[in-house]
C-alpha cells in the first residue's frame, strides 16, 4: 500500500468514526473515558517500557535535556494522564448546547446548537502525554482524531493509543473502531498528503516548535489553528513586591523551561533594576540559566559574571524574538510600563505575558494594552494551560484571533448548526 493510500484510508476511517461518535450519549462517552483512565494506570509498566527505547534513541540523537524531559513518561506523568481523562469525563458535554434561540415574526423557530467539528488531525512533538490529552478531548466532544506525534515518541504514542482504544472497546460494544488513530509511519510526506484530504479532514492543530507549525500551516489545505511560538514575558514594575517578583520569575522560567508558556524574556523597570537584577540572577544561576542581557542589565550584573556557573553575555536583537525552550533567558531594563508593553507587542508572540506590581493603574494598563492570548497580574505565565484553567486536559493553545484563542478545551472543539422549526412557512 502506498503512503497516499495509507493516509486516505486513515482519513476515510476517521470520517466514518466521526459520524458514529456523534451518536453516542454523554454517559457512553464518559464510561469509555473512565475505562481508558483506569487502563492507563493498570498498564503503566507497558507504557514505561515503550517509552524507554524512545528516550534512549532521543538521547543518542542529541536531544537537549529539556526536550528529553518532555519525552519522558514516569509514574507521575502516567497518573496525570489518567487524572486528565477523569477530569474530561467529569466536564459538561459540549455537544448539543443551545447557544441561541429566537422566534421570527412569521413564527419560524430558530436554534443555534453546538456540534462536533468532525475529524481533527493533531500534529505534535516530543510529549507523548499529548496523545491521551488530545484523544480524550476529541472523543468527549464527538470528534474523531488522527494523531501524528514526533518520530522520537512513536513507540510511546502507539502504546498509549492502543491501551485507550482497547479499553474503549471493552467499555462500550459500539465504540467507534477508528475514533482514535495514530499515523503509523515517520515519513514526513505523510503530513501534506493527510492535510490535502479536505473531503475527510475538517481541522488540523499542530503543537510544537515554530518550524513544525509553519511547515504545517504552509502545506495544509484544511484550516489550521496554531501558535507559532511562545515568546512569553514577565515585567517587574517599579512598584512590584520584589520577593513575589522573584518567585514568579523563577517559576515562569525554570519549572519546565521546554514548554510554550515558559518565560523567555524578563523585563525589569529601571527604577528597581539595580536592586532586583543581582538577586534574581543569583537564583537563576543556581538553576544554570544562561542570561542574554541588554547593555543596561549587563552593566548591572558585570561584577557577578566571574563567579557564575552559567554564562552572561550581551543579547543580540534576534534573541528577543527567540523561543529557547531551554535554560536560557533574555533580560532587558525598560523605562516603565509603557516601554514594557511596547517591547512585548513588538517582540512577543501573543501567547502569555505577566506584570508584577502593586500599582493597580499600571496593572490595568498592562492587561488592556498587551495584545496576547493570556495576560496576568501577579501570576506566572505557566498558568496558560487547559488543566490550570479548569478545562480538564488541553488540546492546544491558540494565538490566532479568529475562532479559539488561548488554551483550547472542549468548547473550542465544537462548531454549531442552526435548526429551523416551522409550521409551513415559505419566504415571500
Amino acid at each position: 500500500m502506498t503512503l497516499n493510500e495509507q493516509m486516505t484510508r486513515l482519513a476515510r476511517q476517521a470520517r466514518v468514526a466521526s459520524r458514529e461518535l456523534a451518536q453516542l450519549t454523554t454517559a457512553e462517552k464518559n464510561s469509555c473515558l473512565l475505562a481508558m483512565a483506569a487502563a492507563l494506570e493498570k498498564n503503566a509498566d507497558a507504557i514505561k517500557s515503550a517509552n524507554a527505547p524512545d528516550l534512549d534513541a532521543a538521547a543518542k540523537s542529541g536531544l537537549s535535556s529539556a526536550m528529553l524531559d518532555r519525552l519522558k513518561l514516569d509514574d507521575k506523568r502516567i497518573t496525570a494522564m489518567a487524572k486528565g481523562l477523569r477530569e474530561v469525563a467529569a466536564l459538561a458535554d459540549p455537544v448539543g448546547r443551545i447557544l441561541n434561540e429566537r422566534v421570527r415574526p412569521n413564527g419560524l423557530k430558530l436554534k443555534k446548537i453546538s456540534t462536533p467539528i468532525g475529524v481533527v488531525v493533531i500534529i505534535y512533538e516530543s510529549r507523548p502525554n499529548v496523545t491521551a490529552d488530545a484523544a480524550s478531548l476529541c472523543f468527549k466532544s464527538g470528534n474523531a482524531t488522527i494523531l501524528r506525534g514526533g518520530k522520537e515518541a512513536l513507540n510511546s504514542n502507539q502504546t498509549i493509543a492502543r491501551i485507550m482504544i482497547e479499553a474503549g472497546k471493552q467499555a462500550l460494544a459500539k465504540f467507534p473502531e477508528h475514533a482514535i488513530q495514530i499515523v503509523p509511519v515517520a515519513d514526513r510526506e505523510a503530513i501534506p498528503i493527510l492535510l490535502s484530504l479536505t473531503q475527510y479532514i475538517d481541522l488540523c492543530m499542530p503543537r510544537g516548535g515554530e518550524g513544525l507549525i509553519r511547515t504545517v500551516a504552509e502545506c495544509s489545505k484544511v484550516p489550521v489553528i496554531k501558535h507559532y511560538k511562545g515568546v512569553c514575558h514577565v515585567f517587574v514594575d517599579a512598584d512590584a513586591d520584589l520577593k513575589m517578583a522573584g518567585e514568579i520569575a523563577l517559576n515562569a522560567k525554570v519549572q519546565r523551561p521546554a514548554v510554550c508558556n515558559a518565560m523567555e524574556t524578563l523585563l525589569v523597570d529601571r527604577a528597581i533594576a539595580a536592586q532586583f537584577l543581582p538577586q534574581i540572577s543569583q537564583r537563576l544561576d543556581e538553576k544554570h540559566v544562561e542570561l542574554r542581557c541588554d547593555e543596561n542589565a549587563l552593566a548591572l550584573l558585570k561584577s557577578k559574571i566571574e563567579n557564575r556557573k552559567s554564562k552572561i553575555r550581551l543579547a543580540a536583537e534576534q534573541d528577543f524574538y527567540t523561543e529557547y525552550n531551554d535554560y536560557i533567558l533574555n533580560v532587558r531594563v525598560v523605562d516603565g510600563v509603557k516601554a514594557a508593553i511596547d517591547h512585548i507587542n513588538h517582540y512577543g508572540s501573543a501567547h502569555s505575558d505577566s506584570i508584577v506590581t502593586r500599582n493597580e493603574a499600571h496593572a490595568k494598563q498592562f492587561l488592556a494594552e498587551v495584545d496576547s492570548a493570556a495576560v496576568y497580574w501577579n501570576a506566572s505565565t505557566r498558568f496558560t494551560d487547559g488543566g490550570e484553567f479548569g478545562m480538564g486536559a488541553e488540546i492546544g493553545i491558540s494565538t490566532d484571533k479568529i475562532g479559539a484563542r488561548g488554551p483550547m478545551g472542549l468548547e473550542e472543539l465544537t462548531s454549531y448548526k442552526w435548526i429551523g422549526i416551522g409550521t409551513g412557512q415559505v419566504r415571500t
